[in-house]
C-alpha cells in the first residue's frame, strides 16, 4: 500500500498479543481501527490507547467463527468508519494433545476460529475492500503452517489450511487493487499456549515457558506486518526459527519429519476422552 494515513483497519484478536500489538502499530502510521475480541476488557483498554492518539477507533465483541455475525460485521464496520481498506486475521487459539486424545469437538473448536474465522473475514470482507482505491489482507498463520509436530495435529492442521487458503486467494486477487500477506511468527509470547486447550497442563506450563525463553517481541512482529503490508509481501516470516524451518522444510524435509516425530518419544499414550 502506498499509504497507511487515514486508512482504516479491521483486526482481529485485537485485545492481546500480536493483535494488539498491530493495532497500535498501525494507529501511529495513521490508520483508524476496528477492534474485533471475545475480550471486552482487553479491547476496551487498546480501544483507549488509541484514541488517545487522535484515531478513530470502534470496537467489537465478537467471535470470528460464528458465520452469521461475521457475515454482518463489514456493515457495522461501515456505519462507523464509513470505508475500510486494511483486513487483519489475527484471532487464533491453541489445541495441544496426542491425535487419539482429542475429541471432534475440540478439532471443529480451533477450526473455528483459525481457519474459518479467517475464511469469514475475506469472504464478507471482499466486496468493501474491491471499493478502496487500494487494500490489503493479512492473514496470520504460524511456523507451524510449515511443517507437523508431534501434539499438534489441530494446530497444524488450521494453520497449514490457511496457508493453503492465502498463497490460493492472493493468486486470485494478483489482477486487482488487493494484497494479501501471509505471516508465519516464530515463538512470541502472548496467551495462546497458555489460554488454549491441553491434555496436559504441565506440559502446557512447560511449552509457555519455552515460548517465553525464545519470544519475538510483539512490537517486531507488529512492525514486520506492517512492513509486509506496505510491500505488499506474499510471505512474512518472522524469527530466526521461522526461517531456519522454512529452510529445512525445503531442503531437507525428510530430517524435518523425523525430528518433527522426535518429540513423540516424549509424550505418553494417553485413554481416549470420556
Amino acid at each position: 500500500m502506498r499509504k497507511l494515513q487515514d486508512r482504516v483497519a479491521v483486526v482481529t484478536g485485537a485485545a492481546s498479543g500480536i493483535g494488539l500489538a498491530l493495532c497500535q502499530r498501525l494507529a501511529q502510521q495513521g490508520c483508524h481501527l476496528a477492534l474485533v475480541d471475545l475480550n471486552q476488557t482487553g479491547l476496551a483498554e487498546n480501544a483507549a490507547q488509541i484514541a488517545a492518539q487522535g484515531k478513530r477507533v470502534s470496537i467489537h465483541v465478537i467471535d470470528v467463527s460464528d458465520k452469521t455475525v461475521m457475515e454482518r460485521l463489514p456493515d457495522v464496520v461501515l456505519s462507523e468508519h464509513g470505508e475500510v481498506h486494511i483486513l487483519v486475521n489475527n484471532a487464533g487459539v491453541s489445541l495441544a494433545g496426542p491425535f487419539e486424545t482429542l475429541g471432534l469437538e475440540d478439532l471443529e473448536w480451533i477450526f473455528g476460529i483459525n481457519f474459518w474465522g479467517a475464511v469469514y473475514g475475506c469472504k464478507f470482507f471482499l466486496p468493501h475492500l474491491r471499493c478502496s482505491e487500494e487494500a490489503h489482507i493479512v492473514n496470520v498463520s504460524s511456523t507451524f503452517g510449515l511443517f507437523g509436530l508431534s501434539t499438534k495435529t489441530g494446530y497444524c492442521a488450521t494453520k497449514f489450511a490457511l496457508r493453503g487458503f492465502s498463497e490460493a486467494l492472493r493468486a486470485e486477487l494478483s489482477d486487482t487493487r488487493i494484497g494479501l500477506t501471509c505471516v508465519y511468527p516464530g515463538a512470541v509470547d502472548t496467551n495462546l499456549v497458555r489460554g488454549g486447550r491441553t491434555w496436559d497442563t504441565e506440559k502446557q506450563k512447560m511449552e509457555a515457558q519455552f515460548v517465553a525463553s525464545r519470544s519475538i517481541p510483539v512490537d517486531k512482529v507488529a512492525a514486520r506486518i506492517v512492513r509486509g503490508i506496505e510491500r505488499n509481501s506474499p510471505r512474512v516470516l518472522i524469527g530466526s526459527d521461522a526461517w531456519l524451518i522454512d529452510v529445512m522444510t525445503r531442503f531437507s524435509p525428510t530430517l524435518m519429519a523425523a525430528l518433527g516425530a522426535r518429540s513423540q518419544k516424549r509424550v505418553p499414550f494417553l485413554k481416549q476422552h470420556d
